[in-house]
């Protein structure tokens, strides 16, 4: 499972891959699709400022990637950076997760057809925008 979320949480963009491919992988097809959208005001790409991951997306050929895209990057390193610190920004992410792994049809995986279970994944995460909205509307 792969969300691309808001600096607030809610998740912009899921995607799946298969079981036993690396997370990196799926990095470059969540940030192309989250660029083609069209901005509400005059037809204008909204392209993200920063990008931060954590550390199974330190990859020198990503860097450079996000860099000629105009994307700020903010991975935590290898070896430099503690995983139990995550900062104020990537905790933010890491919390998206469990938002979504909290439905009963994602967090074991039940569908086997990837296209079920994109579905559900869309539909929590609809669900989950869906309550932020009304807790900060509310």
């Amino acid at each position: 499972m792969h969300v691309l979320s808001d600096a607030n949480g809610p998740p912009l963009l899921v995607g799946v891959s298969a079981g036993n491919t690396h997370d990196s992988e799926g990095l470059k097809p969540m940030v192309e699709g989250h660029q083609t959208r069209h901005g509400p005001h005059r037809g204008r790409h909204f392209k993200p400022q920063r990008l931060h991951a954590d550390k199974a997306y330190d990859q020198a050929d990503l860097r450079r990637w996000l860099r000629g895209q105009g994307i700020g990057v903010r991975i935590a390193r290898k070896g430099i950076e503690s995983s139990k610190r995550l900062g104020r920004r990537r905790w933010v992410t890491e919390r998206t997760m469990p938002w979504l792994s909290g439905y009963r049809r994602l967090s074991p995986r039940y569908e086997r057809d990837p296209r079920n279970y994109m579905a559900f994944l869309g539909l929590a995460a609809a669900l989950s925008c869906y309550k932020r909205l009304i807790r900060l509307t509310t």
